[in-house]
């Protein structure tokens, strides 16, 4: 029996990163010797272990074969005799294919150092084209090593797979891990940019696809493609180093202007009213979490309103504020804040300016937090008749005293 470390901790080494997880395959063994030795059985469709100790995944060397459509449909064999070269044969790109033995020796049968030095994503082999799932990990690759291209060839080998329809017997909850993964990379629009070449993101995300060559106009967008724009966003978003779900939002800001008639263009009504709908759609199904998608229907509907806070009544900054529900959610109104921010950021020559509505956003919330909802109530005891419009009238006159406040110190 021999062990060896592969995959991404050795990937990862030699990239000078630091090692997360190691994975480790295990060569001429069966489950019965490692479960003899203490090892923790956990998988379900392939022989997985956990070491007793350190609780790092141990795989038996194995070999897969397609047998239908999707990432599920493979046969898989294992056996003392699968080698360690069998076994790396089955992976999918070069970088991901090496291995290191006991003393250190490093094991490269495809090139994957080589590839590591040129800055390359490239397919292992033909076994590429049997799993769907492979054309969203290298993307998300695409997305964390930003020096990195695709080989010719394997972009070649992605678009073959994605027009004989592979990608559409990907399962919502593997598309859905993989984007949210992309996502928090450090260039996100790289994941986008790969899935677009290739074909994918239309068959994936065509929500997002149909906004490159949407123009803005020019004075508010001096990039004018919504989809250029909605790429610097995230980009933005995540050099912030924003949460998930603020980055998700930002994605699907602008999502209703993919859906405007040609001859509106470059003007865009109505799109904050269309984009909720087109993200419940998109978001049923991939099946993404409730907290994602609340937030980016928020970011759609309200970001033009948000972006105006400085020119809002009182009255109509206490409405927003209401409906985005931040008295009782305070988390929300900073993941809102920092959407809108990359929105406004993520704009050609727009990077350093400045987004002072966020704080007219944080005043107004603070005013309407310091109303006492509770004493209120108990004088509206005996009637609860207009009980909420006695709520929002001193919530307005808050606000109203709070940005009165502000404008006198400023001056």
């Amino acid at each position: 029996m021999k062990i060896y470390c592969v995959g991404g901790a050795v990937r990862d080494e030699l990239l000078g990163l630091p090692v997360k997880d190691h994975d480790w395959v295990v060569v001429g063994a069966t489950p019965e010797m490692l479960i003899e030795r203490g090892f923790q059985p956990v998988g379900r469709d392939f022989p997985v272990f956990l070491h007793p100790q350190t609780h790092e995944e141990y795989a038996l060397a194995r070999t897969e074969r397609k047998t239908a459509p999707g990432y599920r449909g493979f046969a898989v064999h294992y056996a003392p005799d699968v080698t360690l070269e069998d076994d790396l044969l089955r992976r999918d790109l070069t970088i991901n294919a090496m291995a290191r033995d006991a003393d250190g020796t490093l094991i490269d049968p495809h090139g994957g150092l080589a590839d590591l030095r040129a800055g390359v994503l490239r397919h292992v082999g033909a076994a590429f084209t049997e799993d769907p799932v492979r054309i969203l990990r290298l993307a998300r690759f695409a997305a964390r090593f930003d020096r990195f291209t695709v080989a010719p060839e394997t972009m070649a080998l992605m678009r073959h797979m994605v027009e004989h329809g592979e990608v559409d017997a990907l399962v919502p909850e593997r598309v859905w891990q993989e984007l949210s993964r992309g996502l928090m990379e450090r260039h996100p629009s790289r994941m986008f940019a790969v899935l677009r070449d290739c074909g994918a993101l239309a068959r994936i995300l065509p929500e997002v696809e149909r906004l490159w060559g949407v123009p803005q106009p020019p004075e508010h967008h001096p990039e004018i493609d919504t989809g250029v724009h909605v790429m610097m966003a995230i980009d933005h978003a995540a050099a912030t180093g924003a949460r998930l779900a603020v980055r998700f939002a930002t994605l699907l800001h602008d999502v209703g202007k993919g859906t405007t008639p040609r001859e509106q263009w470059p003007r865009h009504p109505g799109h904050e009213e269309r984009s909720p709908a087109l993200i419940d759609a998109l978001c049923a199904r991939l099946r993404v979490p409730v907290e994602c998608r609340d937030l980016a229907r928020l970011v759609a509907r309200e970001h033009e309103l948000m972006h105006r806070a400085l020119e809002l009544r009182p009255g109509t900054l206490a409405r927003l504020l209401e409906r985005l529900d931040v008295l009782r959610k305070p988390q929300r109104l900073d993941d809102l804040i920092a959407a809108c921010e990359s929105d406004w950021r993520g704009r050609l020559g727009f990077g350093d300016r400045p987004w002072p509505q966020a704080e007219r956003l944080r005043l107004g919330a603070q005013a309407m937090r310091a109303v006492d909802a509770g004493a209120i109530a108990a004088a509206h005891a005996d009637s609860s008749t207009g009980l909420r419009e006695a709520i929002h009238a001193a919530r307005v006159a808050a606000v109203t005293a709070a940005i009165g406040a502000a404008g006198r110190e400023g001056g």
